[in-house]
């Protein structure tokens, strides 16, 4: 019974379903480029404090925030952990780009598979040629066919 229900999963039974499943896919595609990002910010902060206190004399106070708590170090105490932290954001950056790069290739197989195209709305396709930059900022649009 295990392998019908995993047959089940693989195997869609309609265009709903199907649809489904894509966007899961798409969404979970957006959580993995949303975590890559928040996790590239904090590497960017650890490299500002590393090449802030780098330069500094290696005896001065330091204070540290762990887990809530303000601590008071030493620079030389301090340096290697942000260098430590900032390594394991890295790998784990690297690990988010290797699933990045598997969960692109896994959509592409669907759409593939299922004959997926994305269609933009008319009214886009049709502006995209003569649109001003900025032209529809701050404007609010109804509905299509509303007489208001």
């Amino acid at each position: 019974m295990a392998g019908r229900a995993e047959t089940e999963r693989r195997e869609p039974v309609n265009e709903q379903i199907v649809a489904n499943m894509y966007t899961s896919m798409r969404s979970e595609l957006n959580q993995i480029y949303s975590k890559i990002t928040e996790l590239e910010m904090e590497a960017s902060e650890h490299s500002l404090v590393i090449n802030a206190i780098k330069p500094l004399d290696p005896s001065r106070k330091c204070y540290r925030m762990i887990g809530g708590v303000l601590v008071e170090r030493t620079i030389s105490e301090v340096l290697p952990a942000v260098q430590r932290n900032k390594e394991g954001i890295e790998e784990v950056i690297a690990r988010l780009n290797e699933a990045l790069a598997a969960k692109k290739k896994e959509i592409s197989d669907f759409e593939a598979k299922y004959k997926i195209r994305i269609r933009k709305p008319e009214s886009e396709s049709k502006d995209d040629g003569n649109r001003k930059e900025g032209s529809a900022q701050g404007v609010l649009v109804g509905p299509a066919g509303s007489s208001e």
